[in-house]
């Protein structure tokens, strides 16, 4: 039973039979943070800090809009 794995044996490693898997969670997290962003830009006058928000909304990939949405469109609602 072999448990490592070595350099070589990636040749046989095939990307494509994991595009459908792949494909639909990178359309997903793409989709979350446009869909952020927009709001985001949409209520910039009522929400604070919006440049800390943007860089967590695109560099946090799937997490960053989730967080967005619970948790930063709730200071439009202090407000």
């Amino acid at each position: 039973m072999q448990l490592h794995y070595g350099i070589n044996d990636l040749k046989d490693f095939d990307l494509m039979s994991f595009l459908p898997i792949v494909l639909p969670v990178i359309l997903v997290g793409f989709t979350l943070a446009l869909i952020a962003l927009i709001d985001l830009y949409r209520n910039k006058n009522r929400r604070k800090n919006v440049l800390m928000w943007t860089l967590l909304i695109i560099l946090g990939n799937t997490v960053g809009p989730i967080l967005y949405f619970v948790i930063g469109r709730k200071d439009s609602e202090r407000v």
